[in-house]
């Protein structure tokens, strides 16, 4: 039987996710912004390697004195590669996508998760979930208003990082247990720069001092969002902070119109309340929603 003090929400670690996420679609944007001037892989590269350097300290830190080496090394180096290929697809479609779509569009991971519980996790998924998952994808559609003359071609991209989203965050449920999350952040990292180091002497180019700092704002950002967020899943039950991850979306909004000077339109509306509304079903669907959001990784 749930006792009420597990029933009751954990607003200090509520309060940690929707900063930690807010960072994290604030590092998005920047990543648009700058997706204008240098190349992709460039971006992409530097953002992990300023990472990297940053959550070494911190792993060495919390951990204290733990082995820093890797578990299952062959499923890191291919929870890297989802990360090279989501990171990139993301910062090549958002520069022709409004970036609250892009978003948007990108909250289609928790429903292909779902999708793929059975066959990869072994989870079973109640009816209500399936439901959340048919509204999810038609909300998604609503925001990428695909037409008879086909789908946007950058909204087709942030199609394909939530799809590296969702491999991702299977192979984080699978590792999850076996290692800590930030030692595996940590190698993340590690692995994405090696991955990335063969492409970027093809797609080097120096930045200028403003963009210099702007890739070291991306960097922290993703670092203190990570933490953030991982502390924040560490300190509280998984199902319980869910429903509160889709506060991305509303923060990628008002970062949009900041920043971009962007409102999504009418259909754009509608999908995000319903891509949140048939989050939240798959959120309280029984057993699904620690399923989808145990140590889930912010996906940026």
């Amino acid at each position: 039987m749930t006792t009420q003090s597990q029933e009751r929400i954990p607003f200090g670690s509520v309060l940690l996710l929707i900063f930690g996420l807010s960072l994290a679609a604030l590092n998005g944007a920047l990543m648009k912004f700058v997706s204008g001037a240098l190349p992709e892989v460039f971006i992409v590269w530097s953002r992990y390697t300023g990472y990297f350097i940053i959550m070494i300290p911190v792993a060495v830190f919390w951990t204290k004195g733990e082995s820093l080496f890797p578990v299952r090394p062959v499923l890191q180096f291919w929870r890297a590669v989802t990360l090279v290929v989501g990171t990139l697809a993301f910062v090549i479609g958002a520069k022709t996508t409004d970036f609250a779509d892009a978003i948007s569009i990108l909250y289609i991971y928790p429903f292909l998760l779902t999708l793929m519980a059975p066959f990869f996790l072994g989870e079973k998924v109640p009816k209500a979930a399936w439901l959340g998952v048919v509204g999810g994808a038609l909300g998604v559609l609503l925001v990428a208003k695909p037409t008879f003359r086909g789908l946007d071609i950058g909204a087709l991209y942030i199609l394909l990082c939530g799809l590296a989203v969702s491999i991702h965050n299977v192979l984080n449920r699978k590792i999850g247990p076996l290692a800590n999350p930030l030692i595996t952040s940590m190698w993340g990292a590690l692995l994405c720069v090696a991955i990335l180091s063969v492409l970027v002497p093809f797609s080097w180019q120096t930045p200028t001092l403003d963009q210099l700092w702007i890739l070291i704002a991306i960097s922290a950002l993703a670092a203190i969002s990570q933490s953030l967020t991982l502390i924040a899943f560490a300190r509280a039950p998984g199902s319980l902070l869910a429903p509160f991850t889709y506060t991305e979306v509303i923060s990628a909004v008002f970062i949009g119109l900041a920043l971009f000077g962007t409102l999504p339109g009418y259909l754009s509306w509608v999908g995000i309340g319903l891509i949140v509304a048939s989050g939240l079903v798959v959120s309280f669907a029984p057993k699904l929603g620690p399923m989808v959001s145990r140590r889930r990784h912010p996906p940026f």
